[in-house]
Formats: structure tokens, sequence, C-alpha cells
């Protein structure tokens, strides 16, 4: 069985989105205890305290997205998107020639494809040894799916989900502050209670066999915490029918994606949705045109800048802490 991809890169939108489908002929228990006997091959113990990665700063990159210095099996410094919606990590030929990452033989058959639903082959798994963020020496688990592609962004050298690479680690997102951080969730779990003044603490939703973050939108949608894609509310024209959105002329802007598609999207008139308790007013909406049936809905950086996101991949929570108006 082929491995198959799909990844949406949205020029001046940053879209990045990748839903892992499947891959190879591992299933997602197998790929599940995988992930359990590196972590603790790692040297963390299922009881006791574990020694957590520095805070490392992120800067924002108009096209780009969040990006973060990374080192990758000690070579660096390269610059990486931190990406919530990604699903698997991806290295760009130059970074995984640079860090001399091992490719799995015969593996080419991994298909690249986007929200166009057009797609690209040639990608290969990869194998990395350490990964550190902000400074060589800050290494962090190193897990989940590795994937080298090309058709990368001019100045973007991967593509880091961090759902999947420091599982089981918490982190935090905090894009006011340009910070990632990180917390244990065995000792410091996220709970329903705590949810912040003006903001929400909702269960993390998956789809597709990946640690991709989703939550229940109050509109009866699920939408994709997606810190890869520049967009606001991301919808296509039955997501907006649900959503309540009517008015659906607007500034149209369009790209290409990693499969080769064209993905146009119109900026239309700001729409309020609910995460949990969360009120979100005002959110700059954009409707997917030509985009491919059944996109999900989408919450990018447009919608999340103002927040603080907290994501505990052991409990399944997520916290929107708002830190700015």
């Amino acid at each position: 069985m082929r491995a198959v991809l799909r990844k949406a890169l949205l020029g001046v939108t940053s879209a990045l989105l990748l839903a892992l489908l499947t891959f190879g002929r591992a299933t997602p228990a197998k790929a599940g205890a995988a992930r359990s006997r590196l972590w603790q091959g790692a040297g963390v113990a299922a009881r006791g305290t574990t020694a957590l990665p520095a805070p490392v700063s992120f800067r924002e990159s108009e096209g780009r997205g969040l990006l973060v210095r990374t080192w990758v099996n000690g070579a660096g410094p390269f610059n990486f998107a931190i990406d919530t919606g990604a699903g698997a990590t991806l290295l760009s030929s130059r970074a995984a020639g640079e860090a001399r990452v091992e490719v799995e033989a015969g593996s080419g058959g991994i298909q690249i494809g986007g929200l166009s639903g057009a797609s690209a082959g040639g990608a290969q798994k990869a194998f990395v040894r350490t990964l550190a963020l902000g400074s060589r020496e800050n290494t962090l688990p190193a897990r989940g799916l590795f994937v080298v592609a090309r058709g990368l962004p001019e100045g973007v050298d991967g593509v880091l989900d961090p759902s999947e690479a420091f599982y089981p680690l918490g982190f935090t997102i905090d894009i006011p502050a340009g910070e990632l951080s990180f917390f244990d969730p065995r000792t410091r779990p996220l709970r329903t209670s705590d949810s912040p003044r003006g903001g929400a603490v909702v269960p993390w939703l998956t789809e597709g066999g990946t640690r991709r973050p989703f939550v229940m939108l109050a509109e009866g949608r699920r939408a994709l915490l997606d810190t890869g894609s520049g967009f606001g509310l991301a919808v296509d024209e039955s997501a907006a029918r649900t959503l309540g959105i009517l008015q659906t002329e607007g500034r149209g802007r369009g790209s290409r994606d990693l499969g080769g598609g064209e993905v146009h999207a119109r900026r239309v008139r700001a729409a309020t949705v609910s995460v949990g308790a969360l009120v979100l007013r005002g959110v700059p909406t954009d409707l997917l045109v030509r985009a491919e049936k059944g996109a999900p809905v989408i919450l990018g950086r447009d919608a999340l800048r103002p927040f603080r996101l907290s994501f505990d991949p052991v409990n399944r929570l997520i916290m929107l802490d708002p830190r700015e108006g």
C-alpha cells in the first residue's frame, strides 16, 4: 500500500495543511505502539519527572507562517514553520541532505497533495535522530512521521507538526508573545474547569488517524486549529451555509498547492462562531472556491493570532486563552 499525504500550501495565505490518510502498512494501533516505545527508549519513564525543553521564540513571516530556528541531527539552523494542521513533519531536500537524514528505500511512492485535490509523488519517509529548537542543545522528542518533500516555499526548510513530533509532551503556542513552550500533561494536565477568563478549555478532537487538533464549533461543524494557515475562518460553500455565512462575494486570491493544483479563496464578510464558551466575533472569513470536496473548516492564524493556545495530547484538551483585545 502506498502512503498518501494531502498537503495545501497557499502562497500568501501560507496555508500549510497536511492530512495523513494512510501510511505504509502500519495501522494506527501499531503506529501508537511505536511512538510509545520511542518515548520510553528516550529515557522518559512511565513515572517520575520529565526534563522539559526550554521555551523557544518564533517569528511570524508573511507568506511563510510561524518560523522557528531548528536543528536536525545537529545540523542547522533551519527555518521550520510551526503547523498544528500538518499531521507529519516535512523536510526540504536541502535540509535533509545537510542533516544527513536517512530515507526509507523505495518510499518514493508517498504522494503530496492539497486542497485542490491534485497530488504529486516523489516524497520519501525519513528517519530523524535528533531535533532541537531555539538552540542546538535544546533537544526535543523527534516522533511521528517525517517526510522529505519538494516544493516548500522559499525560505522554509521544513514544516514542524508539534502534535506529532513532541508527543506525549503538552505544548503552548503563545502567538502574541511569539513563544513556544512545553509542559508535562502527567503532572500539569489541562482541566475543563481551568477555563481562562474570556477563553475556553475544549475537547481535542481528531480525524484521519492523526493528532491534528479539531474543535467542535457550537454552530455544528468541526474546525481544524491550523497555525500553518494564514486564513481566519476558511470554509467551503457547504460549511458556509451551515455556519450561516450568507454574504459570499468578496476579494479573491489564489495560489498553487504542492500537488500542482490551484486553490482560490474569497475574503468575505467577517463571521461569528463559538468554541465552547468562547465567542469569536468579527473573524476574518475566507470562502474556499474550487477546493476539494470535503475540505475541513479551518481556523487559521487570522483567527488565532490573539490567543495563547495550549495542547494537552494525553487528556485530549485544548485551551484557548485570549491575550489581546
